[in-house]
């Protein structure tokens, strides 16, 4: 009768990993790494590799140990790029690519226009509203047109009754005080 039968090998990850090979990367990766949330998580697979458990690893971290968990599952599954920070989507953005092109072709031929360069958040708040139906608030017209590639800074306002052939004839006008 055999009482002790050789369990078969067991991994979690799709290849035998050798931690003995790994300690060394880990040990630099948590020294170069600048992301004080990977450098967290290197420093858990550190302590993983070199044999802590990961209730000792989460104390020693003071993180939780369902973190560590979750790192060093992680990790197993798909290796060192599984430790990388998820992509966060935030808020969908309430203009459209094609609606943005406009705005932007709107604030320039606005800015271009024969009657003066001078354009508010206000004006270009009820363009937003009446064409596209969206309204926003003042500071973030500001931070869209920066978005945009556009800065505030206004031009110099043309009279309606400016003629550019005066001015030339005013320029060509002889000084009377030169000596």
């Amino acid at each position: 009768m055999k009482m002790f039968i050789d369990p078969p090998a067991i991994y979690l990850h799709r290849d035998a990993v050798d931690f003995r090979k790994s300690i060394d990367g880990l040990a630099a990766l948590v020294k170069s790494e600048k992301s004080a949330r990977k450098r967290m998580r290197y420093l858990a697979l550190l302590h993983f590799t070199e044999g802590h458990s990961r209730t000792a690893i989460a104390k020693m971290l003071k993180v939780s140990r369902t973190s560590v968990n979750a790192w060093v599952a992680h990790y197993l599954t798909h290796g060192i790029s599984g430790l990388d920070d998820k992509p966060n989507p935030g808020r969908p953005a309430q203009l459209s690519v094609k609606q943005l092109e406009n705005l932007k072709e709107f604030v320039q031929r606005q800015s271009l226009s024969d009657s003066g360069g001078r354009l508010m958040a206000k004006d270009v708040s009820l363009f937003i509203q009446s064409e596209f139906g969206v309204t926003f608030k003042q500071a973030n017209i500001y931070r869209l047109l920066h978005q945009l590639g556009l800065s505030w800074i206004t031009t110099r306002s043309r009279h309606p009754k400016q003629s550019k052939d005066v001015q030339d004839a005013f320029k060509k006008l002889p000084v009377v005080n030169d000596p």
